[in-house]
């Protein structure tokens, strides 16, 4: 019987010197269902929203050869270029633009959106009303494409609980515009605010697509190995199954380990044992 969800991995989970045909490989030999690109700050990742005709359809033709689709992008771009900046505002919408027709090429199904309004500046009513305006404008541009967007709920205090995405999903009012929570970043909000995760998770009911599964602890948000933190996965999943989350991705960084394809492998069995237990219970 096939199983009931996907489990994706985070693209830089690997050594960032491998090409993209050895990720996809090493995902699939972990035992992942499917590789979550990033596009990120850096120009070498923007870049990618650039490819040819022909890169395009390379990459196609390597995701069939591997055996290892790319089905989701992790675009974090907008860190750089937001929504919400002046001076940022129109290169954040060509990005926008861009990585919808990079995932309608490649058969990406959702592009996780960074729930910053700015970043690198002060928030303020002026950009908070430039990032629902610009919203608005991604939420049509990916409605034509049918690609679905999805917030992260992020570490920043603009937008780090799912109470927060929901006001700007209500707002824009569109059924591509939904949220990726992060369970990680969930978890410490739900220590700073001393409040219920799975109360605020609930809040997002028919609204939630996919989920980062990664570990954190209060005040750190990267780069916690997985069962050095404080995030319960079990209850986090079995909430997130409740409110029909089917997709996941287990978000990780690589950090030197010489043993990362064997940590690529325990990660993926773990998360897919915990997940088969859930989704059979």
């Amino acid at each position: 019987m096939d199983k009931k969800y996907c489990l994706g991995l985070y693209e830089k989970a690997m050594p960032g010197n491998l090409t993209m045909a050895e990720k996809l490989t090493a995902a699939r030999e972990a035992g992942y269902d499917y590789l979550e690109m990033s596009v990120d700050e850096t120009d070498e990742k923007l870049a990618r929203l650039d490819m040819s005709r022909e890169e395009r359809k390379e990459l196609t033709l390597l995701m069939e050869k591997t055996g290892m689709p790319i089905r989701s992008m992790c675009l974090s771009g907008h860190r750089r270029y937001s929504l919400g900046s002046a001076e940022g505002a129109e290169q954040s919408l060509r990005i926008m633009e861009k990585a919808i027709e990079l995932a309608d090429d490649l058969g990406i199904r959702i592009i996780q959106l960074a729930g910053y309004d700015v970043y690198y500046e002060s928030s303020t009513y002026d950009t908070k009303k430039r990032f629902l305006d610009n919203l608005r404008k991604a939420a049509a541009m990916a409605e034509k494409a049918g690609v679905l967007l999805g917030f992260e709920t992020m570490e920043t205090e603009f937008m780090n609980t799912v109470e927060k995405a929901m006001k700007y999903v209500c707002l824009v009012d569109s059924p591509y515009l939904q949220i990726y929570p992060d369970i990680g970043n969930l978890t410490n909000a739900a220590v700073t605010y001393k409040q219920d995760i799975y109360d605020d998770m609930a809040l997002g009911k028919g609204h939630l697509i996919a989920m980062h599964l990664k570990e954190t602890v209060p005040g750190k948000f990267r780069e916690i190995p997985f069962g050095e933190g404080h995030v319960d996965f079990e209850k986090a999943v079995r909430k997130a199954w409740e409110l029909n989350i089917r997709r996941y991705v287990t978000e990780f960084w690589y950090t030197g380990n010489l043993q990362w394809k064997e940590e690529l492998l325990h990660i993926c069995q773990k998360f897919n044992e915990l997940l088969e237990e859930i989704s059979n219970s």
